[in-house]
């Protein structure tokens, strides 16, 4: 777990940036950035993030370990028939949309100062809509949980993930959308600049937000089962 840690989501940016860079450099595009900038950013991810996951790793295995309030059964039981509603994956790609709206404002505002040279001057409501964003998330990701274990379904650990992680793909899909309406961009290149940075971004934006609902999810889970009182 330690090494996917590590090596997973940085691994991931940095083999799209190298991609990106390579197909730049082919094309002799002047956005391609030098061999010493893909050094410094493979020097950042080996000498400063994985020796911080390591240390944080070590930090938590001498640490007490997460108990649960109540015993887990070696076999698993059957789920009864859900509703369509909790059964859909769909569902969770709606969810996702609404802690996306909370921000889609502030995103705007975001992407107009990042691509379009705009002045952005609001920090005072984005650290606002941060803090709202993750309550969205979590309150989000409870509910669900909730309604499943009402319903019986004890898998919730990767659906609680997903209903707020799919925040990410609405993001992604609000990017292309600015593209098509706002950005002016003219040609292959600079449209695949683009799309290549938003989606490491999404796909940041997505694990916060997830991390956030299953964290939230699991901590609800817990809580309740700890006031069940077994004879």
């Amino acid at each position: 777990n330690t090494f996917y840690t590590a090596a997973a989501f940085p691994g991931v940016l940095l083999s799209m940036f190298i991609m990106l860079n390579i197909f730049l450099a082919l094309y002799g595009s002047a956005m391609a950035v030098s061999i010493w900038t893909i050094i410094a950013i493979f020097l950042l991810w080996t000498c400063i993030s994985t020796p911080l996951v390591c240390i944080g790793s070590f930090m938590g295995y001498k640490g007490q370990p997460i108990h649960v309030p109540t015993r887990t059964n070696q076999i698993a039981r059957v789920i009864p028939t859900q509703q369509p509603m909790l059964a859909s994956p769909f569902t969770s790609f709606i969810i996702g949309g609404m802690p996306f709206s909370t921000v889609c404002i502030e995103i705007y505002f975001i992407m107009g100062a990042v691509w379009m040279h705009q002045y952005y001057y609001l920090m005072g409501y984005l650290f606002g809509g941060c803090i709202l964003l993750a309550i969205t998330c979590a309150l989000l990701s409870t509910v669900l949980c909730y309604m499943r274990l009402c319903a019986e379904d004890h898998r919730w650990w990767w659906k609680s993930f997903f209903d707020s992680a799919t925040s990410g793909f609405w993001l992604f899909m609000y990017s292309v959308w600015y593209l098509c309406t706002k950005l002016s961009l003219v040609g292959f290149l600079p449209v695949t600049v683009y799309l290549t940075y938003m989606c490491m971004v999404s796909v940041a934006f997505g694990l916060f937000c997830g991390a956030i609902g299953f964290m939230t999810a699991f901590l609800f889970t817990k809580t309740i089962y700890s006031a069940v009182k077994i004879d």
